[in-house]
């Protein structure tokens, strides 16, 4: 498949005009048009200049995606991915409401609200439609992207989405010209009430607002477009930028695109392995996650083989380079999912068979609204702004981003978690998988270790059995020696251990705060011992409830129901909703000293407090079969 870069595309009219265009091309056995990363992706035996020119016929820009060199390099790649085009919307937005916010003061706030204008004003109508006129123009200039690509299409005989666009705002500016006209010719016979009406019948706001929305939704989504990347951008940061390459005996540091297949390279504990080769010498962890997603290293010796941008964890290894560039493991998972972006789903398909007849279908409409108006007899202002109303509000400029974006969005979270989509078609399809086969329990866990039960020989303590796996394995960074530490290390000891701790010291601090109060009392000291008692609770209210959330899986303390114990998930979520209720519950008690009726309002918190991580946690997991 070739990979061509496709400019000038705007909508989804675009990519089906282009798709179309190459489809005719002799020679072209498919073609696939991303308007999410501006690409096509073509096979058959046909040409480049065949197909380049074929695109250009059609009204857009193509070129051949690494023409000038076989293997772009990583930063170039990146760049192609970067958003360009979001800052550059963001600029034209941003001029387009400083003229439409002085415009809107003219045309709405004077004319509906008597808002004040300079003195010159007043009266002087012709003034004030000159200057609607001019902010209007400076608002179309901005945004003259719309016009030459509405335009160029419709000469093009492939009307897009820019062209309902410029169509609507070119009609409002070219009524409201005229009627600018007309006014003035009326102001100078005389006419004070034509002069009134053609007020009545600029359409100035309207043309600067249209193009001012679109841009709007033009920056978001190529915001959508530019965030749908990141998961193939990060796969590509991946990859080492530099190699220790070994010379004449001595190392030498060299870019990463200098490395030739047969060269000699070094890797140190803890650094990348910055191209796919066979290990000459040493042993070592390597740690595949980023491409296998397995999260136990795996053991490496003489004769066996590593990848690109895997990590070395313990040992020296001396490779010898087998496959660099776009030949490593890594370029070709990062081309398959380049490729899965160039690939369309059915559904796919099926909005742009809609948006190749959608915008001439709302042309003929919006052409036939203001024709029946005008023959029902009402004012060629009132019918232009019925027909410019149906252009604009017809606009559905994600119809042609809402499958692509869902797509591409689809293959960045299924690479960020592992799993990686050949095609558009298999994504498609996946949502209508009913069984799914797992060949190994590291695709279904959470890829972290841990120890959850230690069993000693006879004779010896759980304490010093911890003690002595610890001194073996504190100085290794293997994850089943994490593991072993973080049961062996009381600094990090469960959440819940620390929250029996925290019910420990709670309840004698209770006794004794409110016995103090109460011999106080006694003394004569005018304490009001429920007040301070709500006090101490409510900060003890939002204690437990910033523990709560944190509280991990157990038996000996948290919301210990059926439905939680058997489930992780439904336990997290309980305990988080809990946390969040204690600490309103807590918040409350607090303000409810201030209260005249404090006991009552003491008691719903405590009661809501209590109830609702209940009945919340037997609604979700009703809800997701958890029971």
């Amino acid at each position: 498949m070739e990979h061509y870069t496709v400019t000038g595309m705007s909508c989804a009219a675009c990519s089906a005009r282009v798709e179309k265009a190459v489809s005719a091309v002799p020679g072209v056995t498919s073609c696939s048009v991303s308007l999410l990363t501006n690409s096509m992706g073509v096979e058959g035996s046909a040409t480049p200049d065949a197909v380049i020119s074929a695109v250009q016929a059609a009204g857009y820009g193509a070129s051949l995606k690494g023409a000038a060199q076989s293997v772009p390099s990583i930063a170039e790649q990146e760049d192609a991915l970067a958003d360009h085009e979001t800052p550059v919307l963001k600029r034209r937005l941003i001029a387009s409401l400083g003229f439409l916010i002085v415009l809107m003061y003219f045309s709405m706030g004077h004319m509906m609200w008597g808002w004040p204008l300079p003195s010159f004003f007043d009266g002087n109508h012709v003034a004030m439609g000159l200057i609607q006129m001019l902010l209007t123009i400076a608002v179309m200039v901005i945004n003259q992207k719309f016009f030459i690509n509405g335009f160029k299409s419709l000469f093009h005989g492939a009307p897009n989405m820019d062209t309902l666009v410029a169509l609507g705002a070119t009609a409002s500016f070219g009524y409201s010209t005229y009627a600018l006209f007309a006014m003035t010719g009326a102001q100078v016979r005389g006419d004070a009430a034509a002069v009134m009406s053609y007020m009545h019948e600029f359409y100035f706001e309207s043309a600067a607002m249209i193009l001012a929305l679109i841009t709007v939704g033009k920056m978001l989504e190529a915001r959508s477009k530019g965030k749908t990347t990141d998961a193939l951008k990060s796969l590509m940061k991946l990859a080492p930028q530099t190699a220790t390459l070994l010379r004449n005996g001595q190392e030498v540091t060299v870019p990463i695109a200098q490395v030739k297949r047969g060269d000699v390279f070094v890797v140190r504990p803890g650094e990348n392995i910055p191209v796919d080769g066979v290990i000459l010498e040493g042993e070592s962890a390597v740690n595949e996650s980023a491409l296998t997603g397995e999260s136990i290293p795996v053991d490496k010796a003489v004769g066996d083989s590593v990848s690109a941008a895997t990590t070395n964890q313990s040992g020296f290894l001396r490779c010898e380079a087998t496959r660099v560039g776009e030949d490593t493991t890594l370029s070709q998972i990062i081309k398959m999912v380049s490729d899965a972006a160039a690939t369309k789903a059915p559904i796919a398909k099926v909005a742009d068979r809609v948006s190749g007849v959608f915008v001439p279908t709302v042309i003929t409409i919006a052409v036939i609204t203001t024709a029946v108006w005008l023959l029902c007899g009402k004012p060629i202002g009132f019918a232009l702004a019925r027909g410019i109303s149906v252009l604009v509000i017809s606009c559905p400029c994600a119809l042609g981003l809402a499958t692509p974006v869902a797509i591409m969005v689809g293959n960045g979270l299924g690479a960020k978690n592992g799993i990686l989509f050949k095609t558009a078609v298999s994504l498609e399809e996946t949502g209508k998988t009913e069984i799914v086969a797992l060949d190994k329990t590291g695709t279904i866990t959470k890829g972290e270790p841990r120890v959850t039960d230690v069993l000693p020989a006879d004779g010896l303590t759980e304490s010093a059995l911890l003690a002595l796996a610890a001194a073996l394995e504190q100085r290794s960074e293997h994850p089943l020696a994490r593991a072993v530490m973080l049961r062996a290390d009381p600094k990090k000891q469960n959440i819940s251990e620390k929250l029996v701790q925290l019910t420990l010291w709670i309840c004698p601090a209770v006794s004794l705060f409110v016995g103090i109060s109460m011999y106080l009392s006694a003394l004569g000291f005018a304490i009001n011992v429920s007040r301070l008692g709500m006090v101490f609770v409510g900060l003890i209210f939002i204690v437990i409830g910033n523990y709560l959330p944190k509280c991990r899986h157990n038996y000996t303390v948290g919301i210990r129901l059926p439905w939680t114990l058997d489930n992780e998930d439904n336990w997290n979520h309980t305990h988080r909703f809990a946390g969040y209720v204690w600490i309103i519950a807590g918040v409350v008690t607090l303000l409810s000293v201030f209260l005249s009726h404090a006991a009552v309002v003491w008691v719903a918190a405590i009661f809501v407090a209590s109830l609702s991580p209940l009945v919340y946690s037997f609604v979700y997991a009703k809800r997701h079969g958890k029971i």
